[in-house]
């Protein structure tokens, strides 16, 4: 399977993981990203980089590609609430320009990042993906209206490929993390607590029907889904499209979290209450079953305190480098 390889949204923060490791796979790689929320600084060495929009993907996109990982995406829920126009433009347009150029080059093989936000208010516990999927923000609309285009697209032009639907991926992997801006996942806030970054977390609603009475969310070690999405690229067959949850199918608590993060850090993390989020279920926790069945895939680093070790880690490198 050594061959060349796109990763669009490649200076961010799950496509620069996928990217290291396609590079320590042996194929190459080229990074397509327009920077606006990634960074050129992430890009792995070794990777061959091009500035600019997947909408403009025809004029793009170099020869001799043996595939596509495609990452590129606006991706904040209450931006996309406030701003659903920015979201079509981009997830959806973006990747219809993707998919015409990816045909008139004749390149037949894509590996999808999608969401579990596409399954909106779960019905069942672990999420499988034959459940539901009645999205509950604009973005969440967007990757499903994604997800129902490339099908077509698999039937109509025999395009072969894999939609992976994330739940929290968290952790980093040596000099690749997350340095979202704004940031609005639970670790990274957590931890610029203990960095003297902020004073406290929020923790929104602690009398929902879990052990502790706070949401429970299924994480991901973000070097166990880039393995993933290398396994998705020898999985994908001609003609068909495939999707799969990944997840580690053990969910932790807000509070388990902010735990685990006060072993590994040593900061205390005051916390202050606030009200429930509207919309926040109270456990999100995927079935990973297909993955293992038709990718061979085995998430590894499930340990939440090693999970949280990793971004700790990655979190004081840049803490430091910005001294």
């Amino acid at each position: 399977m050594s061959g060349h390889y796109l990763v669009t949204g490649g200076a961010g923060y799950v496509g620069s993981v996928v990217t290291a490791h396609l590079l320590g796979a042996g194929h190459r790689v080229t990074v397509l990203d327009d920077l606006s929320t990634g960074f050129r600084a992430a890009v792995p060495e070794g990777a061959a980089f091009i500035e600019g929009r997947i909408q403009d993907a025809a004029a793009l996109l170099p020869d001799g590609l043996d595939g596509v990982l495609h990452f590129a995406a606006s991706s904040q829920v209450g931006e996309s609430v406030e701003k659903p126009e920015k979201y079509w433009g981009n997830n959806v347009g973006g990747t219809r320009a993707l998919l015409d150029a990816m045909r008139e080059k004749g390149i037949g093989r894509l590996v999808f990042s999608s969401t579990a936000a596409t399954y909106g208010e779960p019905v069942n516990t672990p999420i499988v993906e034959t459940d539901p999927t009645i999205p509950t923000s604009p973005y969440g609309n967007t990757k499903l209206a994604v997800d129902h285009m490339i099908a077509d697209e698999c039937r109509a032009h025999g395009l072969a490929a894999v939609s992976l639907r994330y739940f929290n991926v968290a952790g980093a992997y040596g000099d690749f993390g997350e340095r979202h801006d704004p940031e609005s996942h639970l670790i990274p806030i957590v931890l610029k607590v203990a960095q003297g970054r902020r004073a406290a977390v929020s923790v929104f609603g602690e009398d929902y029907a879990t052990p502790d009475g706070t949401c429970v969310r299924d994480y991901i070690h973000v070097a166990d889904l880039a393995e993933a999405h290398l396994l998705a690229l020898k999985a994908a067959a001609g003609s068909t499209h495939l999707i799969c949850n990944l997840g580690n199918g053990t969910g932790f608590s807000v509070r388990e979290v902010i735990e685990a993060a006060r072993k590994v850090t040593g900061h205390a993390i005051p916390t202050e209450s606030g009200p429930r989020r509207a919309g926040d279920p109270a456990v999100l926790v995927a079935s990973a079953e297909r993955a293992r069945q038709a990718l061979g895939w085995q998430p590894t680093r499930t340990d939440l305190t090693g999970i949280v070790a990793d971004a700790w880690a990655f979190a004081q490198q840049l803490a430091e480098a910005a001294r």
